[in-house]
């Protein structure tokens, strides 16, 4: 693991991180507001091995007065100490905080909306590569019982059995009588992520009749002892239950696998952000970002339940569905953990991806794969003249080469693929911008 880390610094001067930082005569190093997900516990894990790797010691957790807060804090070997404040009110809270100087990093399980990015311009560009900083990718497991026949489920069904507007198997196509929907309860990152992604997508609250749980554990064993339950819970806590498969709008279904997770395939994936305001000129925050997107700040990330976004090539099993000149790079390739998205109505690499040029050129280096073995696949989203689809499928792709191109990739090839398939519905724009993307094979 030493190694691993050594090699990506070496190789990777983006994920180094700063020199000894200044420790405040009095107040808090740093202030984080804004998501639950990111608050409760990843956020906190990442302040601490900052804290620790600058040499702080006796790192830990205190809870404040209000709730969902917490310090992280510690003394320096001369016996000062230091504290960071993190408050995980809710993704707005954080961008509220911002604009009122009670916060010098916000922390979002959802990108900036345009409203909040205006009522924030007086702080800088908070969608600049510098100011936005995807930290982690979180998914979640649809779940049911072990003995339930039923394999997939699309997110518009999913919408309708946790509203209640499907209440029996049998409206599925299966049996067993009525649905027992079973949920985390509010203060639940976990829920609130499900509710980001099913229930407000389609306007629709969750059933008042399911049942409400504070612990994963808890939920996951009740469904797997349950043939009439299904629930949604985060990855590691699948347990005994059976995890299905989800599909959205024409993909193809998906399991919750951490590759497809990683891909942002899967369609209940988001990711996590950090936002860092350019005018906030902080060094712990900046050192935070930093800390978070290194091999050791991604270790955090996955030990912590979420899906870090380390480099690694998967082998992908050709389909009948599968375009055949796309089946021909799975049977003779392997595919990486990682998609090039692009800006909103743009040909630009949006910033994750603009990170993610640099994460496969240390991989591409690391296993001598410079020279003609990498294939770039570009698709999109449906348009009606299918040949423009392709043609803007494959543009893609070139602004990808670009990039790589500048780190001394050399490509074997890129290929457009257009509007087929699809990994999620066209019917909206998160649907779209998904599938505007960019897949990488390597020989």
């Amino acid at each position: 693991m030493m190694l691993r880390v050594l090699l990506l610094l070496a190789l990777f001067p983006f994920f180094a991180l700063s020199a000894p930082l200044p420790m405040p005569d009095q107040g808090p190093a740093l202030r984080i507001q804004g998501s639950n997900t990111i608050g409760a516990a990843l956020g906190p894990a990442l302040v601490k091995g900052l804290m620790e790797r600058q040499g702080v010691q006796g790192v830990h957790s205190e809870r404040v007065e209000g709730a969902n807060e917490q310090r992280v804090i510690g003394k320096t070997r001369q016996g000062k100490t230091v504290f960071i404040d993190v408050a995980a009110h809710g993704s707005s809270t954080g961008f509220a905080a911002l604009k009122n100087h009670s916060a010098d990093l916000a922390a979002a399980s959802r990108p900036i909306k345009d409203g909040e990015l205006v009522d924030l311009e007086s702080l800088g560009d908070l969608k600049s590569a510098g100011a936005e900083h995807v930290i982690a990718i979180d998914g979640l497991a649809i779940i049911l019982n072990p003995r339930n026949p039923l394999n997939s489920l699309n997110t518009e069904q999913l919408a309708q059995i946790f509203n209640g507007e499907i209440s029996t198997w049998e409206m599925l196509g299966g049996t067993g009588g009525t649905i027992h929907v079973y949920a985390r309860d509010d203060q639940s990152g976990t829920y609130d992520t499900f509710k980001e992604l099913v229930l407000n997508r389609r306007g629709k609250p969750l059933a008042a009749s399911a049942q409400r749980f504070e612990s994963s554990e808890a939920l996951s064993d009740a469904v797997s002892q349950d043939p009439q339950g299904i629930g949604f819970i985060g990855l590691p806590y699948v347990r005994h239950a059976k995890a299905v498969a989800i599909n959205d709008g024409d993909s193809q279904p998906m399991l919750p696998l951490n590759s497809l997770i990683a891909t942002e395939d899967y369609p209940l994936s988001r990711r996590l952000y950090f936002y860092l305001p350019p005018t906030v000129h902080n060094p712990w925050a900046k050192a935070l970002v930093d800390f978070a997107q290194s091999a050791q700040g991604q270790a955090l990330v996955a030990a912590n339940g979420f899906v870090a976004q380390h480099v690694q090539a998967m082998d992908v099993e050709p389909r009948a569905s599968m375009p055949e000149d796309y089946q021909a790079i799975a049977r003779n390739a392997q595919r990486l953990t990682v998609n090039f998205r692009f800006e909103e109505g743009s040909a630009s690499l949006d910033n994750k991806a603009r990170q993610d040029v640099q994460r496969v050129v240390v991989y591409l280096k690391s296993h001598g794969k410079l020279h003609e073995q990498v294939t770039l696949a570009g698709f999109g989203d449906a348009k009606n003249d299918p040949q423009r689809a392709a043609l803007l499928s494959k543009l893609r792709a070139m602004a990808v080469r670009r990039e790589l191109v500048k780190s001394g990739v050399v490509l074997r090839d890129i290929r457009g693929f257009g509007a087929q398939m699809p990994v999620a519905a066209n019917t909206a724009d998160e649907g779209r911008i998904k599938n505007r993307r960019v897949e990488v094979w390597v020989y």
